[in-house]
């Protein structure tokens, strides 16, 4: 093997197989790899392409299985389950890690690993596709345009359905409640915390906040300390979801978690090729300082899964075309902010 070989673990995901196909249509040669041949190796079949088959609960047979592995790029959640592990495993062989996460959690702790990494001169990147490159690329060129803000704000407008994996975790997140960073530190709201009108790009809106992994990157890539995270709802949604703190805990039993993945598992895997061409999203951005300037943001781009397919190739070729020094880093640190605009489907940040 090279040393530009490369794994996409989870590749028989949703996700991770449109990350795949892209890049065997492209001409690449990824390592595909999950947990189950009977669902990898068809796959790697059809693409003619290596396969490998181990379980992240298998520490040792994980780092074996990374074995000549430069980088790989991790499709498999909840995260909150598989990334530490993986992280693990590549801290230990010496492997690039990427991944498509959007889970705060998962955010701070490999920002944690930071010094682990230096140490072993592999880059942590988490966060490389929609969660979170474009609303970090976002915040990092309003963070120049002010750069004693105090508080920012970012949102997202997409009518794409969630792949099955997304809904998953949504649902998992749904018993944590919100979450802001405040003060530098992030803390743990309501669910429907803040709501406001915010016009996205495509007309003002009724939004409100999410826990959404901006939450904790935008702070590493900018030093803001007060961050929130704001998608369209419509007002009915912003009432039920704060009626639902009353019986938050409820959410988190194991049996309404079981039904609840259920209903999801029963829908289709996430948007068709036609949805993923026709859906784009919005981007906007507000920074504050403490004088009361403000500036404010916005990108059009594709659809989130499609982003999430060329900013994860593209940060894999930035990685092996860079001589970065190891450590944590985020889209926007790793690629600059530019990144956003120049993959496909994507406009010019425009701040006024």
């Amino acid at each position: 093997m090279n040393s530009k070989t490369w794994m996409i673990y989870g590749a028989n995901g949703y996700t991770g197989e449109l990350i795949a196909r892209e890049a065997a249509r492209r001409g690449s040669k990824p390592v595909l790899a999950g947990r189950s041949s009977a669902k990898i190796d068809p796959l790697a079949a059809e693409l003619e392409l290596e396969s490998r088959t181990f379980s992240l609960d298998d520490a040792e047979a994980t780092r074996q299985c990374l074995s000549g592995i430069a980088l790989v790029v991790h499709c498999a959640g909840p995260f909150s389950a598989t990334a530490k592990p993986m992280l693990e495993a590549c801290l230990a062989g010496g492997t690039h890690y990427l991944d498509i996460t959007g889970e705060i959690d998962v955010f701070a702790y490999a920002h944690g690993l930071h010094q682990r990494a230096a140490d072993a001169g592999i880059v942590l990147c988490p966060g490389a596709g929609f969660d979170v490159t474009p609303t970090d690329c976002l915040a990092a060129a309003l963070s120049e345009t002010l750069p004693k803000a105090s508080h920012l704000a970012l949102g997202f407008d997409s009518q794409s359905r969630m792949s099955q994996g997304t809904a998953k975790t949504s649902i998992e997140g749904l018993a944590k409640g919100g979450r802001i960073r405040e003060k530098g530190k992030l803390v743990v709201v309501g669910l429907g915390y803040e709501s406001r009108q915010i016009d996205f790009g495509n007309g003002e809106k009724c939004a409100m906040t999410i826990p959404w992994g901006d939450v904790a990157t935008a702070n590493y890539s900018t030093g803001i300390p007060n961050i929130k995270v704001f998608v369209p709802v419509s007002p009915k949604l912003v009432k039920r979801m704060r009626m639902l703190n009353r019986v938050r805990f409820l959410l988190g039993l194991g049996l309404v978690q079981s039904y609840l993945k259920r209903k999801v598992g029963k829908g289709s895997r996430g948007p068709s090729d036609e949805q993923r061409e026709n859906q784009p999203t919005y981007v906007w951005g507000e920074v504050t300082n403490e004088a009361g300037e403000r500036r404010t943001g916005r990108i059009k781009t594709a659809n989130g899964y499609a982003l999430t397919v060329t900013a994860a190739l593209a940060l894999v070729d930035i990685v092996f075309d860079g001589n970065f020094p190891g450590g944590y880093y985020t889209p926007s640190l790793l690629a600059g902010k530019g990144l956003i605009e120049r993959l496909p489907g994507s406009g010019k940040i425009e701040i006024t």
